[in-house]
């Protein structure tokens, strides 16, 4: 059975549900979330996205990402994916949203409306293989320098959300277009 993604509008209110494939081929604007953990010593985990995945297979991005399903809150499908991706759950805490707009090199489109949850968490993650092909804590200054040396082994939204945990914008020349006051 397909999966589903919420199809919003500038303001994230809900418009219809569309076939997630289908939404990524249209370059339709939806819901979306993206998941950073953080340990008590300050580093970032990292995943590494399986080869399988759709878009996007064999780059590292944050800890976990995904789509909220129909009639499903936001937080509650941030909840689900990190236990579905990285078999581990934590508090985790919605600090802003934005917006992007990027081709990606498979002629999908990804055109998201991005709620970015972080979490706390000291251990190891207990990866869904099927998902993710690697994972690693990183320092997130190391990370800001690797990103900038080698951007083509990331995911493209990983930087953006980055930007946004700063507390600036994310910083994209075409791709972002607004980003929600932080909470």
């Amino acid at each position: 059975m397909p999966e589903h993604v919420i199809l919003v509008d500038d303001s994230d209110r809900p418009l219809a549900t569309c076939e997630k494939l289908e939404a990524h081929e249209l370059g339709l604007l939806h819901r979306a979330l993206s998941v950073f953990v953080f340990d008590t010593r300050g580093r970032m985990l990292l995943q590494r996205r399986a080869q399988g995945k759709y878009h996007a297979g064999g780059l590292w991005s944050n800890t976990c990402c995904t789509h909220p399903r129909p009639g499903e809150p936001t937080e509650a499908a941030a909840h689900r994916r990190l236990r579905e991706e990285m078999g581990f759950g934590c508090a985790l805490a919605e600090h802003f949203s934005f917006t992007y707009r990027i081709a990606l090199d498979n002629n999908l489109i990804e055109h998201e409306y991005d709620h970015v949850f972080t979490g706390r968490y000291d251990g190891d993650p207990s990866p869904n293989a099927e998902e993710v092909a690697g994972w690693r804590w990183v320092d997130p200054h190391w990370l800001d320098k690797d990103l900038k040396l080698r951007p083509r082994v990331y995911t493209p939204w990983l930087g953006f959300a980055l930007d946004g945990l700063r507390g600036g914008r994310p910083a994209t020349a075409a791709a972002t277009r607004s980003i929600s006051t932080p909470r």
